[in-house]
């Protein structure tokens, strides 16, 4: 059997890695001045067009993948006769996960020797993608679907998750901070360094005062957690904010041989809860 890795579009890759590498997504949605948008890597609306309607004030929404959706997924490649590997956008931030879930039951009852593993990744934008990116490359190279469920579930712990935000109001309307802290944040230009856990859970870790320190502070937490830098690709995901982002890139190939950084665009279901602005480092380390 032919192993087909299915991503979602909250992995936040570049469209070109997802094209030239041929893989099948599952996209996220949002709701958007009235309309119904998928999540499908700035080709819709385009990433700068999307944070320039929030930066005005404008509020999406946005919604889960439903069982439906999984299921004619899974139909399609299982029919073809591939086993099938899911990685999916952490269950603690999306229901998408537990959708996937019953639609394998649904499969399994259509078709009981149906392969179908899904992966929780516990990880989000980029970290997720940073998954994605070595899973491909596996099956690539040719391991077997086995080889690669097993990687990525014993590595996925691994993915460090740093992140700052330059308006603390998004993270207020997700519950993440209090009105009262984003008030006095915003007044004092307070920059809260967050992580995404070992359960996938968004949890604030430190403040720093102002953007260049907070820019430094995700530095330093890549200096503090990664192991073997120059055997790595790390990625940075941007809320349309690519010299900070470029900043943060350059600031990491002062010190460290790494393979590469891949940068890209955090895309707008991400982006309709973490705004524009927002910086996140993403890494292996030996633990979250």
């Amino acid at each position: 059997m032919n192993t087909v890795i299915i991503i979602d579009s909250c992995s936040d890759l570049p469209f070109e890695y997802v094209q030239s590498h041929g893989l099948p997504v599952v996209n996220l949605s949002f709701h958007l001045k009235g309309n119904d948008y998928i999540d499908d890597f700035g080709q819709t609306i385009g990433y700068t067009d999307f944070y320039n309607e929030v930066r005005k004030g404008e509020m999406p929404t946005t919604s889960q993948v439903n069982v439906e959706v999984y299921t004619e997924i899974f139909r399609r490649y299982i029919r073809e006769g591939n086993s099938i590997i899911l990685l999916s956008f952490s269950s603690a931030l999306s229901g998408s996960y537990n959708s996937a879930v019953i639609a394998r039951k649904l499969m399994l009852e259509e078709c009981p020797d149906a392969d179908i593993s899904l992966i929780d990744t516990k990880s989000a934008s980029l970290g997720e993608g940073l998954l994605v990116y070595h899973a491909v490359d596996m099956l690539e190279k040719g391991a077997s679907k086995d080889e690669i469920v097993e990687w990525v579930e014993n590595n996925k712990l691994r993915v460090n998750h740093w992140f700052t935000v330059e308006d603390l109001n998004h993270l207020k309307r997700g519950g993440r901070v209090s009105g009262a802290a984003a008030f006095i944040g915003t007044i004092l230009d307070i920059k809260p360094i967050l992580k995404v856990d070992d359960e996938g859970r968004l949890i604030p870790v430190i403040k720093a005062k102002g953007r260049k320190k907070s820019l430094k502070a995700l530095f330093d937490k890549l200096e503090e957690n990664i192991t073997s830098p120059e055997e790595q690709v790390i990625f940075i995901s941007h809320g349309d904010s690519p010299d900070d982002a470029k900043s943060l890139a350059d600031m990491i190939r002062s010190r460290y041989a790494v393979k590469d950084i891949i940068i890209n665009c955090i895309g707008p279901v991400i982006g309709s809860h973490a705004g524009p602005g927002t910086i996140a480092l993403f890494f292996m380390g030996e633990k979250r």
